[in-house]
């Protein structure tokens, strides 16, 4: 495969909570610790990145990598509303200047799903007010790090939150044309499901959130997103750019977008397709045409048919996140977003859960592909970070889904570098 110009951007990315471990502030810290919690295990240390970016970033220049897409964690800079954190603020600046000491160009995202908990106890992320909160944190992360960036995503993934609102409708279909099926009323069905013991833990969880938050009804940024809050991170996005603009007018500024390669694999699957198109990516337009940048994030692609959406191929290869290894996705996934968005491009989030690292060769050697056939091609592409540089926490599936390009014993926080690592340094 031809290699990358060595301007060519080249890296890999993480995300605060995902990785330092011990981020007590948080919501998703709280929410792990709770009795009726969806997390299968808590953070707890992560893989201690916090006190090892040092020992992280120096492999990834030794691989031959030049850029680290990170992120800051808010809960850690204001744990308490109006109340900063010098220490972490300049915890941060070291990692920045660790990395320029190294040759690896920062990327910085300034929200990556975990919020602080006084946050979540104002209404989170659908109420009006999160839109000036996260402004003034802006402002202060701007005001001590700015000089020392270049390019800043302000809200990863700004549509992940409908997407789990579709999901979960989806679900909600399903279970009930189980339940019209069995012709069971009261809420039982097949599959173990007990719709009378989940309305049961659904009132435990309101009175369990009152305690720890403050309200019955927890509002993260993940959350099932209503209409009303997908304009409200629209509105923060730009509420963000414009305070960073006022203070580094040359700043590149951008937020990510979690995008799959929707496809029509059946008659009368268009206008499914054209809807899932318009949800996920081109109602942000109107807020995002002005970026400097967009982060394009992608796994895999979405099949649609005559009934609308469809699973995976009965053949099809499968990672641990039950996601089609389909890395002609990205490819895919550029092209459609280059004919809307006419600004520079960069790969934020691109990669596969396995065990079998040759798989991992396998997606990155077809992915790169076609990242290089798009520049070719005259597409602004000016980066790829895989996802992720470390095996790390992902989220409420905890540590069994192993992204990372470094494995990690967590017992001892050893790092292991994995052959994927190198192959994808040795592309530039």
């Amino acid at each position: 495969m031809k290699k990358f110009e060595t301007s060519f951007l080249l890296g890999a990315a993480t995300a605060a909570h995902q990785v330092e471990g011990n981020n007590t502030n948080s919501d998703c810290w709280a929410m792990e610790q709770m009795e009726h919690t969806a997390y299968v295990e808590p953070s707890l240390d992560a893989v201690d990145h916090y006190n090892r970016y040092e020992e992280d970033i120096r492999l990834m220049a030794e691989a031959g990598l030049n850029v680290y897409r990170f992120s800051l964690e808010w809960a850690r800079i204001e744990p308490r509303e109006g109340v900063f954190e010098e220490k972490e603020i300049k915890h941060y600046r070291s990692v920045i200047r660790c990395c320029k000491e190294y040759g690896i160009a920062p990327i910085v995202t300034l929200h990556h799903f975990s919020s602080p908990i006084w946050i979540i106890t104002k209404g989170g992320w659908e109420a009006e007010s999160v839109v000036e909160d996260f402004a003034k944190y802006v402002r202060y992360v701007m005001e001590h790090l700015g000089e020392e960036l270049q390019y800043v995503c302000t809200i990863n993934e700004a549509n992940i939150g409908l997407q789990i609102a579709g999901i979960a409708e989806r679900y909600k279909k399903i279970m009930m044309s189980q339940m019209e099926a069995s012709g069971d009323k009261d809420g039982n069905v097949q599959m173990g499901m007990n719709f009378q013991k989940m309305l049961e833990g659904q009132q435990a969880q309101a009175e369990e959130n009152k305690k720890v938050f403050g309200v019955e009804k927890v509002e993260n940024f993940t959350s099932m997103r209503t209409r009303k809050g997908d304009l409200l991170i629209m509105k923060a996005h730009q509420a963000a750019k414009s305070v960073i603009k006022e203070l580094y007018p040359d700043m590149k500024v951008g937020l990510t977008l979690s995008l799959h390669d929707v496809q029509v694999v059946e008659i009368g699957g268009e206008s499914f397709a054209e809807k899932e198109w318009e949800d996920e990516f081109l109602h942000y337009l109107p807020y995002i045409q002005e970026d400097d940048f967009l982060g394009v994030q992608n796994y895999t692609r979405s099949r649609f048919g005559k009934e609308g959406r469809m699973g995976n191929p009965a053949d099809a290869e499968l990672t641990q996140m039950n996601y089609e290894f389909y890395p002609e996705a990205l490819e895919h996934v550029i092209r459609k977003v280059a004919k809307e968005f006419h600004q520079d491009l960069i790969v934020t989030e691109n990669g596969i859960a396995v065990a079998d690292d040759s798989q991992r060769i396998a997606f990155l050697e077809k992915a790169l592909e076609g990242v290089q056939n798009c520049i070719a091609d005259g597409i602004p592409v000016k980066g790829y970070c895989y996802w992720s540089l470390l095996d790390n926490f992902e989220w409420q599936k905890g540590y069994s889904m192993t992204f990372g390009l470094i494995g990690v014993d967590r017992t001892t926080q050893k790092r292991m570098p994995k052959d994927s690592f190198y192959y994808l340094g040795n592309q530039r």
